[in-house]
């Protein structure tokens, strides 16, 4: 018998030989399979952070008004050929960096530019507006931040370029920049009103 198993098929030996091999070799599969991942996470650029709702309708919301303000905000204003929905807060300091650039926005008439004002009171939210300008067509309240978890809102500031069937084009991680406003947003918002 131990002949016909040596002549026609794997012995004892053979197969331990071989299942011990693949134990070795396993940590080198797990190696090259890590490595392929962190060389793919090379090529990112880490200032963009995916969105799951780029190329989706924008969810179903609608938000009171800040006090004092007529009109708050709800999916059913996304109509414009092409909107800016910027998130925004009293307290958040990067909000500061690109106020100027919205007031400019708003000052050329280029786009429309909705509010949602993120997780802030509304007294510091118009305090906010009254001293550094109101870029907003409209603006809603967030206060428990139920739609900023909706819109995957990672931190604030953050701007969701939007069409006018309400699918988010684009989404603005951080800051507008004088640069991220003439290189990406301007020609988007050109090309996407024709």
């Amino acid at each position: 018998m131990t002949d016909s198993a040596e002549q026609g098929g794997e012995t004892p030996a053979r197969r331990r030989s071989r299942s011990g091999l693949l134990l070795a070799l396993l940590p080198v599969a797990a190696f090259v399979v890590i490595g392929v991942f962190l060389f793919r996470g090379l090529s990112l650029d880490p200032s963009e952070i995916y969105s799951v709702l780029i190329n989706k309708p924008a969810p179903t919301f609608e938000l009171a008004p800040l006090p004092g303000k007529d009109n708050g905000l709800a999916t059913s204003d996304l109509t414009q050929p092409v909107q800016l929905v910027n998130v925004f807060a009293s307290w958040c300091v990067a909000c500061r960096v690109e106020h100027p650039l919205l007031m400019e926005l708003k000052r050329n008439g280029t786009v429309p530019i909705y509010g949602l004002n993120y997780k802030d009171q509304p007294q510091a939210a118009l305090n906010w507006l009254r001293n550094f300008g109101d870029p907003y067509d409209r603006i809603g309240s967030d206060l428990n931040g139920r739609v900023g978890i909706d819109f995957g809102v990672y931190g604030v500031p953050e701007t969701f370029i939007v069409d006018g069937e309400g699918v988010i084009v684009r989404k603005i991680t951080g800051p507008i920049t004088p640069q991220i406003l003439q290189k990406e947003l301007l020609p988007l918002i050109a090309e996407m009103q024709k």
